[in-house]
């Protein structure tokens, strides 16, 4: 089973995170921000990984430290679960629809952490979720993980909606990177790791 436990102890921030990626999409999520635990739920449930998340922060101040630590753990988690990407396909992509909003994600397991973000919202808040705070979550994602990860906003104008797309797209697009790819004898790279 590709699955990986992760803590993190700060004096900002206190996270344990369990993940199986080969699971059914079972999640129990606790973060202290709904929207931020809503977001995590659909992620889990449309990437049908398994995934337990448990976030104390220091939501008193802002809720900067606690998404984007929350980012880097789950992130460590995939890369962990992961191991060493021998048989999976690396690749996914997604374009996810939802309401009026299209958003695009495409992902590369490469090892190489990079970020190409490019959504705009009208809102500074969705919930008590600041949404200058999505970029920030998947580039720790990204970083943590080593992955190329690319997110962009094809067509919205709901904020709600256009982050919950982005959060899907992803979870899809990184359901089929981390697929098993039968005609694969070890990486998908002529270097031979990933």
């Amino acid at each position: 089973m590709r699955s990986a436990k992760v803590e993190r102890n700060t004096k900002e921030t206190q996270i344990v995170c369990e993940l199986n990626l080969d699971g059914t999409g079972a999640a129990k999520i606790d973060t202290g921000i709904g929207f931020l635990d809503h977001m995590l739920n659909s992620f889990a449930r449309h990437g049908f990984f398994d995934l337990t998340l448990s976030v104390k922060g220091d939501l008193y101040v802002d809720c900067h430290h606690t998404i984007e630590d929350t980012g880097i753990v789950l992130g460590q988690a995939i890369k962990e679960a992961l191991g060493d990407k021998a048989g999976i396909a690396r690749y996914g992509s997604s374009l996810l629809p939802m309401d009026e909003t299209l958003v695009l994600c495409a992902i590369d397991l490469s090892g190489r952490p990079y970020l190409n973000f490019d959504m705009t919202f009208t809102s500074d808040r969705v919930g008590y979720y600041d949404t200058e705070m999505v970029r920030e979550f998947f580039y720790a994602v990204s970083y943590a993980a080593g992955m190329n990860l690319h997110i962009k906003q094809m067509d919205g104008t709901n904020n709600h909606h256009l982050i919950e797309a982005a959060y899907k797209a992803f979870a899809r697009a990184l359901d089929a990177a981390t697929k098993a790819e039968p005609r694969l004898s070890g990486t998908l790279s002529t270097k031979g790791t990933l």
